[in-house]
């Protein structure tokens, strides 16, 4: 299992290097044959990124209530997020 983490620097959000940096990680994990991919802190609110991610086939398998403290929107979930791959076929599910 695989877990990766990463944010993208507003001034530069809407340009696809969230996507980009995305589909590198699901790319460089079937190239070393992982199973899935997780990120363990997914920010509920941030819907732009819950979006790509679920673009990308990730699915949400859970969510910790009220375990960020969001300087806006007050306590939010955090998810989990999961992609199953298929190395094997060098796909994902």
């Amino acid at each position: 299992m695989a877990t990766a983490s990463f944010i993208v620097d507003p001034a530069h959000q809407g340009k696809g290097i969230g996507r980009a940096l995305g589909e590198y990680v699901i790319d460089w994990c079937l190239s070393r044959r992982f199973r899935g991919i997780q990120f363990n802190a997914v920010v509920e609110s941030n819907r732009a990124a819950v979006q790509l991610y679920r673009s990308l086939g990730f699915e949400v398998i859970g969510t910790v209530p009220e375990a960020f403290d969001h300087p806006d929107e007050g306590l939010v979930g955090l998810h989990v997020m999961y992609l199953r791959l298929n190395p094997a076929a060098g796909s994902y599910v």
